[in-house]
């Protein structure tokens, strides 16, 4: 059935999207984004004080293909972390978000003194002048979430969305690895053979098996970096990168044969698997884990809803000592510290220690810490988090400490 097309705002998208049960529903039946239902669906805070508005916020703003939620967060805004209040979201909108789409045009209204913003098919878009669009969630809400912006540029975070970069010690020590190899290769790559084995002589190892419900898809590493805390020493975790992708063929078995003394002996023979892409030539030790399911592009910049204060453990990049504006940083805060996905924190650069020549005491001064950029979060693990570096004006180092942006 087909529905005639109205106004939506992203809240009223994203419902639509998921609820199987819109589909058959006119228009009429909807409620319009306007209602009092809608409204009262709404946050308790509703759009920000005008004086918060981006001094060039323009009044309507086309959503075009390679834009970020971050890049038009910050043409309207002067804090861009403030976006859910422009929308008025509250915190279960802020953790399952809006999706904006390119062709969208998102129109802002500047009344008695606050400024809320709203959505709709810009002008000469295909969907509008009456047409009608037909509605199927089912096959349309995974479409729709890859066809939304992303929130910060997908080239700068596309490979940590998808590689297990974060393991606890025990999880990599106990990784399934790589055994052995066909005509005693000492290099792999893309297409060739291999063999593997996840059980380990008085460890606790999980064989690797081809049973239903078995993970058959893995990264491969080699050493894990371990990331401590800057100032305790403590480690929170290990760094490992990927070399290369594979896939299960056979899983792991045992074989009973005879020795030379007709005694029966029992044999392991170690899983099969196949490299089917590399980045690095892979070898016999490497690590196997599974590949994880892939995190979404699309979430709020917020700040922490409470103070939140860390230091920078490390800049990814070989040999790598200070970060500028779209690197990757590791903080040591995690999800057990409350930190989300879409988190923005003020990077603050330590005030340096001097002596005031000005008393004749010459007592020590420390200056004040300084901000030195933003960050915010894309990724999180449990006593780690991935950021990526925003509106850097110095070089970000490790030890570098952070807080809420406000």
């Amino acid at each position: 059935m087909h529905m005639n097309f109205v106004r939506f705002s992203p809240v009223f998208l994203a419902a639509a999207t998921l609820l199987g049960t819109c589909i058959g529903l006119s228009a009429q039946e909807l409620s319009p984004p306007d209602s009092p239902k809608a409204t009262g669906a709404q946050a308790a805070e509703s759009g920000v004080p005008v004086s918060e508005l981006s001094p060039q916020a323009p009044d309507t703003y086309t959503v075009k293909q390679g834009d970020t939620l971050w890049a038009i967060s910050g043409l309207f805004l002067k804090s861009p972390w403030r976006w859910p209040a422009l929308w008025g979201m509250n915190k279960e909108e802020v953790r399952n978000p809006h999706l904006i789409f390119p062709g969208q045009q998102l129109t802002l209204d500047r009344t008695n003194g606050r400024a809320t913003l709203r959505s709709g098919r810009a002008q000469g878009d295909s969907a509008s002048g009456g047409g009608t669009v037909r509605l199927s969630p089912r096959t349309r809400s995974a479409a729709l979430a890859d066809a939304a912006i992303p929130t910060l540029s997908s080239q700068a975070i596309e490979p940590f969305l998808a590689e297990p970069l974060i393991v606890d010690a025990d999880e990599f020590a106990t990784a399934p690895r790589i055994v052995a190899t066909q005509e005693g290769r000492v290099l792999l790559s893309r297409g060739d053979r291999a063999y593997a084995s996840g059980e380990y002589a008085g460890i606790s190892g999980k064989p690797l098996k081809d049973e239903k419900g078995a993970p058959f898809k893995f990264r491969v590493f080699r050493n894990a970096k371990a990331l401590k805390d800057p100032t305790t020493q403590a480690i929170l975790g290990y760094e490992a990168q990927s070399l290369g992708q594979a896939e299960l063929v056979r899983g792991e078995s045992s074989i009973q044969s005879e020795d030379q003394d007709g005694k029966l002996r029992t044999e392991r023979v170690p899983a099969t698997i196949d490299i089917v892409g590399t980045k690095e030539e892979i070898r016999v030790g490497d690590r196997l884990l599974p590949e994880p399911a892939r995190e979404l592009r699309s979430y709020v910049p917020h700040a922490p809803a409470s103070p939140v204060t860390g230091q920078i453990v490390s800049i990814y990049g070989n040999a790598v000592a200070m970060a500028g504006e779209n690197q990757i940083v590791v903080i040591n805060r995690g999800t057990k510290d409350g930190i989300e996905r879409g988190h923005v924190m003020a990077i603050l650069k330590d005030g340096q220690r001097l002596t005031d020549r000005t008393d004749n005491a010459r007592p020590q001064l420390k200056l004040p810490n300084e901000r030195n950029g933003l960050m915010m979060v894309f990724r999180t693990f449990e006593s780690l988090s991935y950021a990526l570096t925003l509106r850097v004006t110095d070089g970000v180092k490790v030890g570098d400490r952070f807080a809420n942006p406000n």
